[in-house]
């Protein structure tokens, strides 16, 4: 048993919206990894020893991934942090090691213990690591009904331990990278199997541990999800565009942007503020000297990089209207549910009854209602119901929209039931 183990063993786990009690003692700040701050990995030499050694290991293994959010150009992983047991904690440097495949397949049948799994799955996949089976400690405590699920909260309610904070949003693409942000990225995958053992005990002592082991079953099978279509409308501010002409000069800044944010390798709103693209939007201006003028286009930008966001907004004013990016995109799925009373207000009945009950379930099982149902998924149901609604035919909706089979026996009866009295 480990001293993080002892420690949860003596901790009563603080049950969900419970306050603290006196007798709770405080936090044991957790200030080194338990073997000292492990080297970077970054030569295929000492990656082959990691490979070895992490194939001799037993058990779960931990893996957690920094990126650079904010600072680079995409979600590529910086840092790799890993730690089974036979084999330590590791720390990889994805850019001196670019394809981890062969770590991946060295772990491909042991569980893969991450926290916010979903965050970190992408850029894994990007350099050859793809899990099998996994365990996310962040999904484990909504399912438990935590109501602080980060990793510090979850470990510090839990195990009784306190993790630094101070470096999860630092520049990771940074070389070298500076002993105290390794050593904090070694303390994330410290305990993270530890947690994962205590919340799985505490899932089944609330019955929850199948609903969890079905959601962490989907989330490894999931395919990595497709490009999003027209990423520009997500443009901050975007909901003050409202025509056509305008929405394409959005379309156009941003393309720009991201093209010279791609080139440069840095986060696209280091080149150019969202609040920038919308100003020009509005204010359609006809020259660059108009355009300097403009929030965000100040006197610290050069005179190449006016005439080249003056260029895109010149493309944008030339389009013919027949060019002219739509209003909205189209819907797949049902309206927004504020047009329902007007557009079929039986449809509006159905969903407020739908919504009260999964939101009473939720609260009795102790969950985030979105954890229990997808919010999108009764809204689709309520908007096109079965023409006879029986659980059989609820539960076959539900399942074609994604649901899991726990999520299925938990709310086909109140849905079902929410479809009957709230009929056409």
């Amino acid at each position: 048993m480990t001293d993080a183990q002892k420690t949860a063993a003596d901790t009563t786990l603080r049950a969900p919206g419970d306050s603290p009690p006196d007798s709770r003692p405080a936090p044991v700040p957790l200030l080194e990894p338990r073997e000292g701050i492990p080297p970077v990995t970054a030569t295929p030499e000492a990656l082959a020893e990691v490979v070895a050694a992490f194939a001799a290991g037993r058990g779960p293994v931990a893996v957690d991934a920094e990126r650079a959010s904010g600072y680079r150009y995409g979600q590529r992983a910086y840092l790799v942090q890993l730690r089974r047991e036979g084999a330590g904690s590791v720390l990889i440097d994805p850019v001196g090691c670019t394809d981890l495949s062969a770590l991946g397949e060295a772990v491909r049948d042991a569980e893969w213990v991450l926290h916010a799994a979903t965050q970190d799955l992408p850029c894994l996949r990007d350099i050859g690591m793809v899990p099998t089976r996994l365990f996310d400690t962040e999904l484990a405590g909504r399912l438990a009904g935590f109501s602080r699920v980060g990793l510090g909260a979850m470990v510090e309610n839990v195990l009784g331990y306190a993790l630094e904070k101070g470096h999860s949003a630092v520049d990771w693409s940074t070389r070298p990278l500076p002993d105290p942000w390794l050593r904090y990225a070694a303390l994330d995958v410290e305990l993270l199997v530890d947690l994962r053992d205590a919340l799985e005990e505490e899932l089944e002592r609330q019955g929850k541990l199948e609903w969890a082991r079905q959601e962490f079953a989907a989330i490894a099978a999931a395919p990595p999800p497709p490009p999003r279509k027209d990423p520009w409308r997500r443009t901050s501010g975007m909901h003050k565009v409202r025509r056509r002409r305008q929405m394409a000069v959005v379309r156009e800044l941003w393309t720009t942007r991201d093209l010279v944010a791609q080139r440069r390798d840095v986060s696209p709103g280091k080149v150019l503020g969202d609040g920038a693209i919308v100003e020009a939007a509005l204010n359609l201006p006809p020259n660059s000297h108009a355009l300097a003028a403009l929030p965000g286009f100040g006197h610290r930008m050069g005179r190449r990089q006016l005439e080249q966001w003056q260029a895109a907004v010149d493309r944008a004013r030339a389009l013919p209207d027949s060019e002219l990016p739509q209003p909205g995109q189209p819907l797949n799925g049902p309206p927004p549910p504020r047009s329902w009373a007007d557009k079929d207000p039986a449809a509006a009945a159905r969903l407020s009854a739908a919504r009260a009950a999964v939101t009473a379930l939720a609260e009795r099982l102790s969950l985030p209602q979105e954890n229990l149902i997808t919010p999108d998924t009764v809204r689709r149901l309520c908007w096109e119901p079965p023409a006879r609604p029986t659980e059989e035919s609820v539960a076959e909706i539900l399942a074609g929209h994604g649901a899991r089979l726990w999520q299925i026996e938990q709310v086909a009866p109140i849905l079902t039931e929410a479809l009957l009295t709230n009929g056409e």
